[in-house]
């Protein structure tokens, strides 16, 4: 077929979006859709950082739409010089057509590319503008991108600002379904960073509601942050300046725990992958504690250097740059690019956070001396994981001993079942298929890896028959490409302590195996807590409400039992509704942006997580599993 010239296409207008939606919000599922409320309310959050606005409000409608409405100057109305068109169309119309491309309307914005509404306009089945200036409401209406009439003058008014009300199109997400949670996580971060701004979010399907107005800017929200946590000092260490055109705001506490939470923005925009920000505080820390330590005697001239996951271990920080031009990577802005800024980071926090360590040497010692127990269990760490690699590749064969391995050695092929107690493990043993399937029983609740220093985790029992079973190493270290099966299922009791130990097992993979999760590896198993049936037909439930349907359709005398756990259901029955792939409820562990219910509240009471971090750790509704291929 011969290729010519008439092959090439030309997108006209807003048909580009349309046609390749990702490249502009990122994805068409739930990430995406949120991503279209994100670009809106940043608009009107620069225009309170242009002190233009006091007041952001989200509505979600009953019926799936998004109204987001400041208090700013409004729009612009009136008829473009270049184009002949009302601004406002413009700017809802036009790719790249926006007021931030040079320094004179807004001094710092984290809208800079002039896409941002007109993306939202093109994937949205319907969008209404309103415009409070000059005097008089202005209004427009568009349908998929094109405007369905001309700029409508309306009545006098004295108001000034921007509502902005639009519908995702269902033609091109895959969900309309708006998680209150994630937006009211971003709100938040909003009304933190835009400090003396009031936020609003009122999602009217739930009647749920909340307001944000926050005077202390980044140090609020490091202390709610750390709320939870046991700081090292009374308050946050809080670094400010000045480097030429950017500005610096740091806010960081030390806690008394393990895990560390540093969150990078830059104009208000949070950038999830960080950045040059990110790279300056990092080197300025680490050089910042050395001196200090040094200089103070608490680290001997026969002591090697505090590393960089020796100072950031139990630290909580927020990183928060503003600047005339910020270069993001991609129009989700995930990561800051601009050069310089890591300079002027970390000119900013060695100065500041120097003189803060020699002005209040009790709070400097007790940070010191937690980085030096760090750098402690980083070396015992090292040793344990150095025992566990060896071992495995001097002694492929010394697998845990209570191990039913699998004939099967081809991992795409072959599934691990790691189950709670002795006696489901041996239903599950005789219930199997030895062919491909893999039994691995665990005694209680494993080590909370959260909680735990590297050099615990690796010395616990239960989590070393884990990594040596799934093999391809721990940590820094572990390969995805090594491991022993394609599936890791997790397979534990449906009560309260079969959840707590489904949890403390999605920690540690999370921590030390997370390409498990990226790659798609790791299951959760959901065996059935009734059995109902009478004398010739016999049903299982996963919920009280389908047991009660059940015995709804269940006719004659129906007997249901109830399974307090996997002990309790036999080597057949363990199979039929578990483990057999033709059958079976699987829920696939995945990295994907939408939250689960049941894990975001088991993570928020166990683990003292921020929002954001639980809701990038999900479970994927996964599909029954068919067709395995054996």
């Amino acid at each position: 077929m011969a290729y010519t010239a008439k092959d090439i296409q030309v997108l006209e207008g807003l048909e580009a979006v349309r046609r390749r939606p990702g490249m502009y919000i990122g994805s068409t599922d739930t990430r995406g859709l949120h991503q279209l409320v994100f670009e809106v309310v940043d608009n009107g959050v620069d225009e309170a950082l242009a002190s233009r606005a006091t007041r952001v409000e989200v509505v979600i409608t009953r019926d799936g739409r998004v109204r987001v409405t400041d208090d700013g100057s409004g729009i612009p109305v009136d008829e473009h010089p270049k184009v002949k068109r009302p601004a406002l169309e413009v700017v809802m119309t036009t790719l790249h057509a926006g007021g931030k491309f040079d320094n004179g309307a807004y001094k710092v914005s984290g809208g800079l590319h002039g896409v941002g509404v007109s993306v939202v306009n093109a994937v949205s089945s319907r969008m209404r503008v309103k415009v409070w200036r000059d005097g008089y409401s202005w209004t427009q209406e568009y349908e998929r991108g094109v405007p369905i009439g001309d700029v409508v003058k309306g009545k006098r008014t004295k108001a000034q600002g921007t509502e902005v009300e639009f519908l995702a199109d269902d033609q091109i997400f895959e969900t309309l379904d708006y998680n209150f949670d994630i937006l009211d996580q971003r709100i938040r971060e909003m009304a933190f960073l835009a400090g003396g701004t009031t936020m609003r979010l009122l999602d009217e399907r739930s009647d749920r509601q909340v307001t944000y107005h926050f005077e202390g800017g980044v140090t609020s929200f490091v202390r709610r942050l750390t709320r939870r946590r046991g700081r090292l000092h009374p308050d946050p260490i809080v670094l400010r300046g000045q480097i030429e055109t950017t500005q610096v705001e740091v806010a960081l506490a030390y806690c008394d725990t393990v895990s560390e939470q540093i969150h990078t923005f830059a104009n208000t925009i949070r950038n999830i992958d960080g950045g040059t920000h990110l790279t300056g505080f990092r080197a300025a820390l680490t050089r910042s504690l050395n001196d200090y330590a040094r200089k103070s005697g608490q680290l001997k001239d026969s002591d090697p250097n505090l590393t960089g996951d020796d100072v950031r271990e139990g630290l909580t920080a927020i990183v928060s740059v503003m600047i005339p031009e910020p270069q993001f990577e991609g129009q989700t802005k995930a990561r800051l690019g601009n050069s310089e800024v890591a300079g002027h980071v970390q000119s900013v926090v060695n100065e500041q956070l120097g003189t803060y360590l020699h002005e209040h040497p009790s709070e400097a010692r007790k940070i010191v001396e937690k980085t030096k127990l760090a750098a402690r269990a980083r070396v015992a760490a090292q040793k344990a994981r150095d025992l566990v690699v060896r071992k495995g590749a001097l002694d492929g064969f010394a697998l845990p001993g209570k191990l039913a391995d699998c004939q099967e050695r081809n991992p795409d092929r072959c599934e691990l079942f790691i189950v709670e107690g002795d006696s489901a493990g041996g239903n599950a043993k005789q219930g199997r298929d030895r062919r491909f399937q893999a039994i691995l029983p665990i005694r209680g609740k494993i080590l909370n890896v959260e909680k735990a220093r590297v050099d615990k985790v690796l010395s616990n029992e239960s989590i070393r028959n884990v990594i040596t079973a799934v093999g391809g190493g721990v940590g820094l270290e572990f390969d995805v490409t090594r491991i022993r099966y394609g599936r890791v299922v997790i397979m534990t009791d449906a009560d309260v302590d079969g959840s707590h130990i489904r949890t403390l097992l999605l920690t540690f993979f999370y921590r030390e195996m997370k390409p498990l999760i990226e790659h798609g590896n790791l299951f959760i198993a959901q065996p059935p807590l009734f059995r109902v049936g009478n004398s010739r037909r016999a049903e299982y439930a996963y919920s009280e409400d389908e047991r009660d349907r059940l015995l709804r359709q269940i006719s004659g005398r129906v007997s249901v039992q109830r399974y307090k756990g996997l002990g309790e259901m036999n080597a057949e029955q363990l199979w039929e509704t578990t483990m057999n792939p033709e059958d079976r409820h699987l829920l696939q562990v995945g990295m994907n942006g939408n939250g689960d219910a049941h894990v975001d509240q088991v993570f928020s009471r166990l683990m003292g997580t921020d929002v954001g971090e639980r809701r990038r750790f999900i479970i994927n509704r996964a599909r029954t599993v068919r067709n395995l291929d054996v």
